[in-house]
């Protein structure tokens, strides 16, 4: 039993030798997951996805580290659910902040009122 387990792994290991494949490929990898840009043509690979999926299953399971992918996006931040209730609140929000300041609004514009009437006033004596 022992001898045909051993058997086993040395046929799986030998079916897909991944050390000698990532050899052979590192430097499809290093240009890119699907493709790349060269003299304003795009090439494709020289490795298909589903063989590059296959390479990388493997070193992964081996517990190596693969490098060849490309650095992951920031999450969205952008929240679900409808605008406009979104927008509703915001404007509640603000509508609070705003009566807190309304003493000092109306003051303020009661003197611009008075300031401009003086200055009528005054156009008008002379």
């Amino acid at each position: 039993m022992a001898g045909k387990a051993a058997a086993a792994a040395e046929t799986a290991a030998r079916v897909y030798p991944w050390r000698e494949k990532l050899a052979k490929y590192k430097g499809e990898l290093t240009k890119g997951v699907w493709g790349y840009w060269e003299l304003g043509a795009w090439k494709p690979l020289g490795i298909s996805a589903r063989k590059r999926a296959r390479l990388r299953k493997e070193v992964l399971l081996a517990g190596e580290d693969w490098t060849y992918d490309p650095s992951r996006g920031e999450m969205r931040t952008k929240r679900k659910g409808h605008k406009c209730d979104r927008i509703a609140a915001e404007k509640r929000a603000n509508t609070v902040e705003l009566m807190k300041k309304m003493p000092q609004m109306l003051l303020d514009y009661k003197k611009r009122r008075w300031e401009k009437k003086m200055k009528e006033e005054e156009g008008g004596k002379s």
